[in-house]
């Protein structure tokens, strides 16, 4: 029988997981609550209480399976040391010895989620056929994963590919998550693109369909841009004008082959990706090839397909 094993992907409010063949095949997926009570004293319990349920269901045992790779919220070093997960609220430790602790010895590999979605796509999605490439999630925040030679790349800390965090705004007076000002997340994020069009329509006069919109977010940013509303398009613009600005920086330290561009704000498609690489290819003219920018296509699956990665190498 070919050997198996489980990706997991732990996020704030739910861990996904799936069981996966040798050959990458996704046999089933499932998910169970994050239950954070007690400093998150209980998520890797339930995790191993939740495999072991599956296997017997499908009728294997642990000794079926190569191992388990898991994503987490949070730096992680080459060892699985992690120094805190604030959304779980994991303190210091090795939750990947943890885990495998509770699965009788089973092997376990981890890695920072973004990191290990960007695997997943360079596996399976919108990577294939890459071997280098950046992935940028845009959703609430922007996060980041860098892979070169089809290897997770860190960093000394962990916190290589964390592209949101790029100081890149000057004169910001709002502060970012990260307690920095000026960050790519604050004006590339669906936050952050909802919040420029907020700033604009206070400052400008013009006619919007944005005006009168009762919490406005990014979704309706876009949808107004693509029909043609000015302020909306210039909202959208000043974003992409800023990521092309940050991809360009990392055009020039690590040359990718490719970005992907996931999260909700991806959804926009190549209306989205299109402006994105115009102001990439003007502000990174000594690369003479410039890099693809194209989006992501696992979704909230990427997570799950690159940490079975991290086990099937």
């Amino acid at each position: 029988m070919d050997q198996k094993c489980i990706g997991v992907d732990i996020g704030g409010t739910s861990v996904k997981l799936g069981l996966f063949q040798g050959d990458g095949t996704l046999l089933r997926k499932w998910e169970i609550p994050t239950r954070k009570e007690n400093g998150g004293a209980y998520i890797l319990e339930d995790i191993a209480a939740s495999i072991r349920r599956q296997l017997s269901e499908e009728g294997l045992a642990l000794s079926d399976l190569e191992g388990a790779g898991m994503g987490l919220p949070g730096p992680v070093l080459p060892d699985g040391h992690i120094e805190f997960c604030v959304n779980l609220g994991w303190k210091a430790g090795n939750p990947q010895e943890t885990l495998s602790g509770l699965l009788d010895g089973l092997p376990v590999k981890s890695g920072n989620d973004a990191n290990v979605a960007a695997l997943g796509e360079m596996w399976q999605g919108g990577g294939r056929g890459y071997k280098n490439l950046v992935m940028v999630t845009l959703g609430t925040g922007v996060g980041g994963g860098v892979i070169l030679n089809e290897k997770i790349w860190t960093g000394m800390q962990g916190v290589g590919g964390e592209i949101g965090h790029m100081h890149i705004v000057e004169g910001e007076v709002e502060r970012c998550n990260c307690g920095g000002f000026g960050c790519l997340e604050q004006v590339a994020s669906a936050t952050g693109i909802a919040r420029g069009a907020g700033r604009l329509l206070e400052k400008e006069e013009g006619p919007s369909s944005l005006r009168g919109i009762r919490n406005l977010n990014a979704k309706n940013v876009l949808d107004a841009a693509k029909a043609g509303d000015a302020l909306a398009l210039k909202a959208l613009d000043t974003s992409c004008y800023y990521l092309g600005w940050a991809l360009a920086a990392v055009t020039m330290v690590l040359d990718p082959e490719a970005y992907l561009i996931g999260g909700g704000v991806s959804r926009a498609g190549t209306f989205l990706t299109d402006r994105i690489k115009t102001y990439h290819d003007q502000l990174s003219p000594m690369a003479t090839k410039k890099a693809d920018i194209v989006l992501a296509e696992l979704g909230n699956d990427a997570g799950i397909y690159g940490a079975a990665k991290l086990i099937l190498g």
